[in-house]
This record gives structure tokens, sequence and C-alpha cells, in this order.
């Protein structure tokens, strides 16, 4: 006796498709509300110690609750956010012992990283290192600090893809959400945030030139100048906070 087909009819296959069609389009709803959300913990748009109303945030973002409830336990997760039992949850304040910390680590992973991108780096690669240092100039010369950021992680990422190693990408990327803020905030204040152009282009020419002790040796200072800014800052008390959402920038000690 034959075994019925176990193929699906023409409706149940329709009706999988659109299952799988809808938890895309939850997923994709998901993820863009996180994006969207961290952005604007990084950049201060939503400045630490503040609360969240999540009615307001639905209203602002055009989504309803539950895609926004969901991007806040991510981002719970995540640290930048604090949960309190029966209350909103408020923005996580910038840490001095954290960025302390993440000083020492993130120096040597991307002084590491220098290390193997010059000697792996092609001629392409650094031409788009160079296009990435060229975009972050243009930024910094019409004071366009969000624009900025974006090319600088991409700069540094595309350095640490150059080395070749998986497990320092993997490392880098999960570092970065915790340290995105603080190095956002390290070009509110002009000088520094000139300085890290001139650093910039130490780096890419460090690179271009396949100078291993050179670049390694740059990108750790990098990062030490950057963080070092914030890390004061907040040593002597005072909140530390992105400007996205105002033109204020800070003066220089």
């Amino acid at each position: 006796m034959q075994a019925p087909s176990s193929s699906p009819t023409p409706l149940e296959a329709l009706l999988a498709a659109d299952a799988a069609e809808h938890q895309r389009r939850k997923g994709d709803l998901h993820s863009n509300t996180v994006s969207v959300l961290r952005h604007m913990l990084v950049t201060g748009v939503l400045a630490p110690g503040e609360r969240l109303n999540e009615r307001a945030l639905c209203d602002q973002l055009r989504v309803s609750r539950t895609p926004v409830r969901e991007a806040i336990k991510t981002l719970t997760q995540e640290g930048l956010l604090r949960s309190l039992p029966n209350r909103s949850p408020v923005i996580a304040p910038l840490d001095a012992a954290e960025v302390s910390a993440l000083i020492d680590v993130v120096a040597t992973i991307e002084g590491l990283a220098g290390e193997l991108a010059a000697a792996r780096v092609s001629d392409a690669q650094v031409a788009e290192l160079g296009i990435l240092h060229y975009t972050m100039l243009r930024h910094h010369s019409n004071d366009e600090l969000p624009g900025y950021f974006e090319a600088n992680k991409a700069f540094h990422r595309r350095i640490i893809e150059c080395s070749g190693n998986p497990v320092l990408l993997w490392v880098w990327d999960l570092l970065a959400l915790r340290v995105d803020r603080a190095r956002y905030a390290s070009n509110l204040w002009p000088t520094r945030w000139k300085k890290a152009m001139d650093e910039h282009g130490e780096i890419l020419a460090r690179l271009t030139a396949r100078d291993a002790d050179g670049v390694a040796a740059a990108m750790r200072q990098h990062v030490r100048n950057g963080l070092s800014v914030v890390l004061a800052s907040l040593e002597r008390g005072e909140t530390v906070a992105g400007s996205a959402a105002s033109p204020e920038r800070r003066l220089d000690a």
C-alpha cells in the first residue's frame, strides 16, 4: 500500500510562505528599532539619566510598543539602559571604571589588528581606507559629528578586517557596543577632534608604508588619546553625553 504524500497542498505552502515572510518582517522591524534607539543613545539624543517614555518613542519611531519593548530588552542586555522595577528604563551613564578598562583592552586589540593588517593589506584596501579618511575630513570640516562618527567607525573596523583575523573582528564588534558612546563623546572637545584627524592620517600613512610596528603604535596611542579625554572628564565628576541634538560643544580645558 502506497504511503500518503507528505507534500504540502498549495494552500499549506502559501500559508507557510506567509508565516515566514511575517517572521522576516518582524525580525527586520526589531533590528531597525534597536539600531535607531542605539544610535540615539550613542549620539546623546537620549541623554544619560533620562527615563525612556515608551509611548513617546512609539510615536517618534512610528512603531508599535512590541518592537520598542523588545529593543529596550536588547539595549538593557548591552548595558546602554538600566531596568528598574515598576519604573521606566533609564539611560545608563558612562562609567569611569569601565572606560578605563576599555582603554586597555581596545588599545591592545586595535594595536594588534594594525600590526597584522600592515602585513596583509592590499593596495585596494589602502585606497578604501583613504576614501574613508577623506570622508572623515569632509565631515570634520563641516562640523558634522554624526556623519564623521559613522565614517570613523567604518575606518577602524576596516582595519580590523584587513588584519585577516576573524576572532579579532568578533571581539571588536562585541566591544563596540560598549565603546561607541565614549568614542563619540571624545570628539565633543574640538581640539581632540582635530587631533584625532591628524592621528588617522598617521595611521593611514603607516599602513601605506606597511610599517607594522608604526601602525600598531599609532593605533594604540590613538585609542588612548581619545578615550582618556572622556575618562578625565568622568573622573572630574562631569556628565559626558553626545550632542547630536544640539550644536553645542564642550570647551577644551
